[in-house]
């Protein structure tokens, strides 16, 4: 089995910094594109950063610029570096990546449990 483990999140006031984490463990052979979530009450699931297996990042617009996601394959990890947070940045963030697991073909897509990440003003 494949688990996705996030972390870093917390209490910040606004202006302030967090990295994030998401930390993959199991039979892994191998990690493909890893996209952060994020999800407000009352809001729908929203897309933050995602990066591709060979590291190339993307980010819709509203998010670049404050936001950077970054992968360190040989630790399984995918990061998200979040500067200058807004109270509206307030939210559970989720990754969500797509593995594929040693002795299959093709690849499966998990989630974590996401970290809450509240940005006081």
């Amino acid at each position: 089995q494949v688990q996705l483990v996030e972390s870093g999140g917390g209490l910040v006031q606004a202006g302030g910094s967090l990295r994030l984490s998401c930390v993959a463990s199991g039979s892994i052979l191998s990690i493909n594109a890893v996209t952060w979530y994020r999800q407000a009450p009352g809001k729908q699931r929203e897309l933050v950063a995602t990066i591709t297996s060979g590291g190339s990042p993307n980010y819709p617009d509203s998010f670049k610029g404050r936001f950077t996601i970054s992968r360190d394959n040989a630790k399984k990890t995918v990061y998200l570096q979040m500067n200058s947070l807004k109270p509206e940045d307030t939210a559970v963030y989720l990754c969500n990546a797509d593995v594929r697991r040693i002795g299959t073909i093709k690849s499966f897509n998990y989630w974590g449990q996401g970290t809450q990440v509240t940005v006081s003003s």
